[in-house]
């Protein structure tokens, strides 16, 4: 089975090359610039073409949440037409779509974790923009699975976990936002998961769980939080660590809102697919003593 996938240098591009790696059935075939870029919709259509998927994922995204208050006409380039392209493109070939979506969607206003039937309320150009390239992907490809996903890291690229590692290794304590909550998720267990999506397509493709889902990692917690449990994780494993000063929102101000309330609802996706995420302290602990190892080797 080939999986095409967009992009080739993003967390959930480089974990299912990872992942992929370890079933033989399947291939993953990776494209990004020059040969596929989300602003030249010729770009998505002729490259996804020549690749031949059974099944595309669309994982490349703008995802500079400040960035985009600055530069809108690209953030809706690439996360409105260009998923649009890639779904399109999907269709014409006669093969479903995966496309990556976020928990800006919501407002963050609510106060239990978001159900997939829950209003949307987007804060800003990044997050509007997200929104209106899920319903784009819909509209160009009835056969897509739409995945809202939060607070993702990994030991690829950047990352919150990642960063807090590099400013152990240089601050005695670190100001991290306590008002916001929401998902820890492992990037690896997000390529996980899309794998056994496309298993259990591959194996009866009569069935239709089309729609939106929401994937992320099991529990919760604030952004304070996840930095403790990191640097816990780091120096049990006898790496850097700081203290961690809880600040408000407020006293940490972006350009674009962000949501206070992120955590998702998984049980749709566990009671279509049969998978949860594992624990996000366990998924957390596995990726800091990786990086830690690796930086030691």
């Amino acid at each position: 089975m080939r999986i095409v996938v967009t992009g080739k240098d993003g967390q959930v591009v480089r974990s299912l090359v990872e992942r992929g790696a370890l079933h033989t059935d399947i291939e993953i075939v990776a494209l990004g610039r020059p040969e596929l870029d989300l602003s030249d919709p010729f770009t998505v259509t002729s490259a996804i073409a020549r690749a031949a998927p059974d099944l595309v994922v669309s994982a490349a995204a703008y995802t500079a949440v400040d960035q985009a208050e600055d530069e809108p006409e690209l953030a809706r380039a690439i996360n409105v037409a260009g998923a649009k392209a890639v779904a399109r493109m999907a269709s014409d070939l006669g093969v479903p779509v995966v496309h990556l979506s976020t928990d800006y969607v919501f407002s963050g206003d609510g106060t239990e974790p978001y159900r997939e039937t829950d209003k949307t309320g987007p804060h800003g150009v990044y997050a509007q923009s997200k929104l209106d390239g899920e319903i784009a992907v819909a509209n160009a490809n009835p056969r897509h699975i739409i995945l809202r996903t939060a607070w993702v890291y990994s030991p690829f690229g950047k990352n919150f976990l990642k960063t807090m590692l590099q400013l152990a290794g240089s601050r005695d304590s670190v100001s991290v936002v306590s008002d916001q909550w929401g998902n820890p998720t492992s990037a690896l267990d997000i390529a996980d998961a899309i794998i056994t999506v496309a298993k259990q397509l591959r194996a009866d493709p009569a069935i239709a769980p089309y729609g939106i889902y929401h994937l992320a990692g099991t529990g919760s917690i604030n952004w304070s939080g996840f930095a403790r449990a990191i640097f816990a994780a780091s120096r049990e494993n006898g790496g850097p660590f700081a203290d961690v000063v809880d600040i408000s929102s407020a006293d940490y101000p972006t350009k674009a809102r962000r949501p206070l309330n992120s955590r998702l609802s998984t049980d749709k996706f566990f009671n279509v697919f049969g998978w949860r995420a594992p624990d996000w302290q366990d998924s957390m602990r596995k990726t800091v003593a990786r990086l830690l190892a690796d930086t030691e080797a």
